[in-house]
């Protein structure tokens, strides 16, 4: 059975099987709303810590003007947090995940709603990676002048993320990755996507291609500069990963994966990178 905290902003930790939202809340029903999702690591004794959570924060403020959502009141939710990992104390690897959304669509008032879940992280992340390509349905620089596409934005409608995974699954792989209708590699359905050529870094770039912002990359990213190693945003066709040194999938929660295969084909690997960039990204 998975371990599982739930808190929610106004009322604090309820139990977990207590309903949180209404049949009316917006992000229900229309997906109007946006999340965003990092690490805890809890030792032997209970004693937690949250990853990065300032910078998630702060993201989750760039996804709310995104979506012209009420700004989340940041300190309100760092407090709550902190309210519920009082109640968590499972040791290892969790994921803390929070959710805000529209509110209710028949209010007189319109309130945002904002809850939050620590959930137990499944075993065995890290781990190398098969991955199965897939379309995403749309070119490279679709949203290069299109905001309302909401490029860039952590939202709460993941169905077809979902679906993808699931696809990858029947495939026999473990994550997908989108492509686009132009032929370039763009991200996981929950990770970035990273790979190192000729000693660079190398990672597909946002805005035009609305890819997410990710904290994982941003980290690396100033890890890179402090190290004087090439770190370069550059867009890549799938069939030209078997050139690079490695490719890895990047993300908050699972870390920096190294992706073994593509399609059923073997990618190069390399354990000095997948190191380097693990370590550095605090994995």
């Amino acid at each position: 059975m998975v371990v599982q905290v739930v808190a929610v902003l106004g009322t604090g930790v309820v139990a977990t099987e207590e309903p949180v939202i209404t049949a009316d809340d917006l992000g229900l029903t229309r997906g109007d709303g946006i999340f965003d999702a990092t690490r805890v690591v809890t030792d032997a004794e209970g004693h937690s810590v949250v990853e990065h959570l300032d910078r998630h924060l702060r993201r989750l403020a760039r996804s709310a003007q995104a979506v012209e959502l009420p700004a989340p009141d940041a300190d309100a939710i760092t407090a709550l947090v902190a309210e519920a990992l009082t109640a968590w104390t499972t040791p290892g690897e969790a994921a803390l995940k929070i959710v805000h959304t529209r509110g209710l669509e028949h209010a007189a008032t319109p309130r945002a709603t904002t809850l939050l879940t620590i959930t137990e992280s499944e075993p065995g992340g890290r781990r190398p990676l098969a991955v199965a390509t897939m379309s995403r349905g749309y070119a490279s620089t679709t949203f290069a002048d299109a905001p309302w596409l909401l490029g860039g934005a952590k939202l709460l409608s993941y169905a077809v993320h979902t679906a993808a995974r699931r696809e990858a699954a029947r495939r026999g792989a473990d994550d997908a990755l989108f492509v686009s209708s132009d032929g370039y590699a763009l991200e996981a359905p929950t990770s970035s996507l990273l790979w190192v050529f000729d000693g660079a870094v190398r990672t597909t770039p946002t805005g035009a291609t609305g890819i997410l912002g990710s904290v994982t990359v941003e980290i690396l990213r100033e890890w890179a500069a402090a190290e004087e190693v090439p770190f370069e945003p550059a867009l890549i066709r799938p069939a030209e990963l078997h050139a690079v040194t490695g490719a890895w999938l990047a993300s908050s929660v699972r870390g920096v994966c190294p992706i073994a295969a593509l399609d059923g084909v073997a990618l190069p690997m390399s354990k000095t990178w997948t190191d380097r960039l693990a370590s550095a990204a605090g994995f």
